[in-house]
């Protein structure tokens, strides 16, 4: 085997996870779980600061955790607090919203209205789709990153 033959082999590789990266990126789109805002967040990205995505998405990740289960203990209680779950809400859905997840999102805007009729069984109901919404975008995203460093290492660079 010549060297043009494993170098030709080597950019096959490239392309086609670039073209695999382009694909599941666009679904991320498609399927509502990102929005215009995750592209902007990406803009913000730059040699300075490569890992600048990936660094607030964990942050959201961190937050959105934490938050899911003060609002999990919240609804717990047999005195619930509604102006705790509804500010818990709300910078969830914040937090949310900077990054782009979608669905997430507006998972939390059907929970505010639960929240401010003060209807447990509606609330308990939309934290379980909060925290679905929540689960799906982070292993999307989580997916999404790993192909982003795989083009990289493969000696690419992130297509715009």
């Amino acid at each position: 085997m010549d060297v043009e033959k494993l170098e030709s082999d080597a950019m096959d590789g490239v392309s086609q996870l670039q073209k695999q990266l382009v694909d599941y990126s666009a679904s991320l789109f498609e399927e509502a779980f990102l929005d215009e805002q995750f592209n902007q967040l990406q803009q913000l990205q730059d040699e300075n600061n490569p890992d600048f995505v990936v660094e607030v998405v964990s942050l959201f990740f961190q937050d959105a955790e934490r938050l899911v289960n003060e609002l999990a203990k919240a609804l717990d209680q047999q005195c619930v607090n509604y102006k705790f779950v509804d500010k818990s809400v709300h910078q969830l859905k914040g937090s949310s919203s900077s990054i782009g997840a979608q669905r997430v999102q507006r998972a939390c805007i059907a929970f505010r209205n639960f929240s401010e009729e003060q209807n447990v069984e509606g609330c308990v109901k939309c934290l379980q789709q909060v925290k679905h919404e929540y689960l799906l975008v982070k292993n999307k995203l989580e997916n999404l990153f790993e192909l982003q460093r795989q083009v990289v290492a493969a000696g690419s660079s992130l297509p715009r």
